[in-house]
């Protein structure tokens, strides 16, 4: 039985699981990034297959109302009639023919083919041979048509839905929303931080290059380094060993705008998984307190465990609503405050292409006013004197300077700190007000919005 198991692991292809993923995410509204890792580890796939799958998934996901858009082109009755296994293998067919020039067109085709044969009959896998076929015989007509409105275009060329082209053409202009749709479609930069307690970046980048590893010094951020083509960095003995962490750039930039130092008590209001927490307390020298909380009790764990890898002692973490810690803690009794704010997420789509699908514009408005509440509620922990930095991952200007504006119009004892130099008085200088916006394009980094404000009296 288990030999059985085994070779009926190994006869899953790269395509096949490709499709189980694409099907289970649509139909069951699951994380692409779940469903993908956890069906690669039940799977016997070679390192490129497993390369291939991924691309597949994530690709597919990231395209997907362009290829909707020209698959209705050449499905007689429309996609949205078909089963979801079918569109899916269509749709992930068209990925490969559009955008995969390493892929022969005949062996997309053959391979979609013979998956449709195998999980349906004779009709199914002849119309997606007809279907496919159409395609290549017809691939000029892969092309949008002329004199699309500029949010149309840009939506369909781009892959977003029209609906957020629309807003960022309104934030940013024509230009700049159409460059953030292109970043968000290209692949993730692969960023550590390093430990200082433990090693210097100078010297964790010499380990690397003895180790073969290619890798650079972040151009933002003074801990970050980038890594080109070393594998997965979670699997290296410097993470195990607590020397570095995964973190995206951006999202790297938040604990240096607090600004911790040894001897400090922080507090870290939505603090899990624990990366900005684990920054913070190595930027302190491990010399203070830092309270982490988070509403969830497993996500405490995560924490902890962070901590508990990095060799952090200084981190305290906590269960509850950040609605509430004004209730747990006297006013005024912390130096630092960080509030990593609830948020839409937009400027993580190059990494969660899902986001993208499954967000709304109500979902904007309903977590704007959580955001808001919550920097009323927790700027009284504040000592007078203090900073509070409020950090989302989104690029919405409504969930960012927006509610940075209305939280200083209405609370007239904070306002926006003098820069203090370093790595954030380079990143604000020229910004208007309290925060600076980080867009996908601007570093390669994740989209995130940062705003430093500080009690006066």
């Amino acid at each position: 039985m288990n030999a059985d198991k085994r070779q009926s692991k190994t006869r899953t292809s790269a395509r096949e699981l490709a499709l189980d993923v694409l099907t289970r995410v649509e139909e069951n509204k699951a994380y692409s990034n779940l469903q993908l890792n956890s069906a690669l580890q039940r799977a016997s796939l070679s390192r490129e297959d497993a390369g291939l799958a991924t691309e597949l998934v994530y690709g597919t996901i990231s395209r997907l109302n362009t290829l909707d858009y020209f698959l209705d082109r050449f499905v007689s009755k429309g996609i949205r009639k078909l089963q979801p296994w079918v569109r899916n293998l269509l749709r992930l067919s068209l990925y490969q023919l559009m955008y995969l020039d390493r892929i022969p067109p005949h062996a997309a085709v053959n391979e979609a083919v013979n998956l449709a044969k195998r999980r349906g009959h004779q009709g199914i896998s002849g119309m997606v041979n007809g279907v496919l076929r159409n395609v290549l015989r017809n691939r000029e007509e892969l092309a949008l048509p002329d004199g699309l409105p500029a949010a149309e275009r840009i939506a369909l060329e781009h892959s977003h839905p029209q609906w957020m082209v629309e807003r960022w053409i309104r934030a940013y202009g024509e230009s700049a929303a159409e460059a953030i749709c292109r970043a968000n479609n290209e692949p993730p930069a692969v960023s550590v931080r390093v430990n200082t307690t433990m090693i210097s970046r100078e010297g964790m980048l010499a380990e690397m290059e003895k180790a073969g590893v290619q890798a650079a010094p972040s151009p933002i951020s003074p801990e970050g380094i980038l890594v080109y083509g070393g594998g997965n960095m979670a699997l290296t003995d410097w993470y195990r060993d607590g020397q570095i962490s995964i973190q995206d750039e951006s999202s790297m930039l938040v604990a240096g705008a607090v600004g911790p130092a040894p001897g400090m008590r922080v507090l870290d209001c939505c603090a899990a998984p624990g990366g900005k927490t684990a920054h913070m307390a190595e930027l302190m020298k491990d010399q203070g307190e830092i309270v982490a909380n988070d509403l969830h009790e497993h996500k405490r764990k995560l924490i902890e465990g962070q901590a508990e890898r990095l060799g952090l002692g200084s981190i305290h973490t906590v269960t509850g609503d950040a609605l509430k810690l004004a209730d747990r803690y006297p006013a005024g009794s912390f130096d630092r405050i960080l509030l990593d704010a609830p948020c839409s997420g937009l400027g993580v789509i190059r990494r969660k292409p899902d986001l993208k699908w499954t967000k709304s514009p109500e979902d904007i408005g309903e977590i704007t006013g959580l955001q808001r509440k919550l920097l009323d509620s927790v700027s009284s922990l504040l000592r007078v004197g203090g900073m509070m930095v409020y950090s989302t991952c989104t690029i919405d200007p409504e969930e960012n300077e927006r509610t940075v504006q209305h939280f200083l119009k209405t609370h007239p004892g904070f306002g926006v700190p003098e820069d203090s130099g370093g790595t954030w008085g380079r990143l604000h200088a020229g910004a208007d007000g309290a925060g600076v916006q980080i867009l996908p394009q601007d570093y390669h980094s994740d989209g995130f919005y940062i705003a430093r404000i500080q009690r006066f009296f």
